[in-house]
């Protein structure tokens, strides 16, 4: 590891004062890029990991960090929390070996590609009394946080359906189809919304640039309470789309990413009436809410820094992460069958 003076100067603490929790963070790509960002901005970064060496130069060169290998980082003890953001297929290991060397860990969605993998990193987890997190960036977002108290209040009514569109023009992937990069954000915020006792899964896909590598997916999920969603993503779509609908009996409400904070969330109270019996749509004036502007990602790596200091739970920890990927998983096992998959507690019935 080079840089030893800078090393030692980011531990020393003030009078005695515990320093904060921190961190280094392993794979530093598109995303994990604004990873490092946050995490320097917080003065927890102490180091980063690429194996690429371009990247690694370009980020050692924008931030004043030095970089080390991933066992160095595992052996420094100075070394609170890793940061995964490696290609999906890395994570289960990597996640396994950071808990092992006595880590706390932050796994960029999803949590690993087997259920098996990521049952036995929240046994893991558990049993050494570590905080395993899960990147569900939008479970930070002040938009979402509102549309949950939203919904809490009753201002909705019953929620009875809920539809989310994440759609944009690349950027194409060949190692996860559109499925496992878009829906986890989408499936985790419907589990937040409507719990996660679900009767069925079922979906379909269709690849258009790499064969079995599907482009565009369509899930449905259905609750044993009969709340239902569907989630469209694709990365095949001339323009850019991020919006939840939530519909209740009372009214709806609508967060729209894609526009500006004060239009983000929008609700439309009472859009049926009832005349005789028979249900007559009615255009209900459109109600913006506001909210208070924030980056959520700065949101969410404050949340892992705040839990590996505290031992707090966080919001998306393993558990979380584990519910959301047997969701994926039902809806990949039904997209190559042709089938709806049955669940019980949360686990396809096969």
């Amino acid at each position: 590891m080079r840089d030893a003076e800078y090393i030692a100067n980011v531990f020393m603490a003030d009078s005695g004062k515990k320093p904060d929790p921190k961190v280094a963070v392993v794979g530093c790509g598109h995303w994990g890029e604004n990873l490092v960002r946050n995490f320097h901005q917080l003065g927890s970064l102490v180091c980063v990991h690429d194996i690429k060496s371009k990247v690694t130069e370009k980020i050692t060169a924008a931030y004043p960090v030095p970089s080390s290998s991933f066992q160095e980082i595992l052996e420094n003890d100075s070394i609170d929390g890793v940061v995964i953001a490696t290609p999906a297929e890395q994570h289960a290991e990597m996640a396994a070996a950071v808990l092992r060397a006595g880590k706390s860990v932050f796994v960029e969605k999803p949590l690993a590609l087997r259920v098996s993998e990521a049952e036995r990193l929240c046994q893991q987890a558990g049993e050494a009394g570590l905080v395993l997190m899960v990147g569900h960036l939008l479970q930070y977002h002040p938009a979402f946080e509102k549309l949950k108290e939203i919904c809490q209040s009753g201002a909705l009514g019953r929620v009875q359906y809920v539809y989310s569109h994440r759609l944009h023009l690349g950027r194409f992937r060949t190692e996860e189809n559109i499925l496992w990069s878009f829906a986890p954000h989408d499936i985790s915020m419907i589990l937040g919304l409507l719990g996660d006792d679900l009767e069925s899964v079922s979906a379909t896909g269709h690849s258009f640039l790499n064969h079995d590598v599907a482009d565009v997916t369509t899930t449905h999920l259905k609750f044993t309470s009969g709340q239902a969603a569907h989630i469209f993503v694709s990365w095949l779509h001339p323009f850019k789309e991020q919006r939840l609908v939530i519909v209740g009996n009372g009214g709806m409400a609508v967060f729209d990413d894609t526009l500006g904070w004060p239009e983000k969330i929008s609700i439309f109270p009472e859009p049926v009436t009832w005349n005789n019996g028979i249900p007559v749509p009615t255009e209900a004036d459109r109600e913006t809410v506001p909210l208070e502007e924030a980056e959520p990602l700065n949101l969410e790596c404050r949340h892992f820094l705040n839990c590996v200091e505290t031992g707090e739970t966080p919001r998306t920890d393993g558990q979380e992460g584990l519910r959301v990927l047997r969701v994926l998983d039902a809806a990949q096992r039904s997209i190559e069958s042709g089938e709806t998959l049955k669940l019980s507690k949360g686990r396809a019935v096969l």
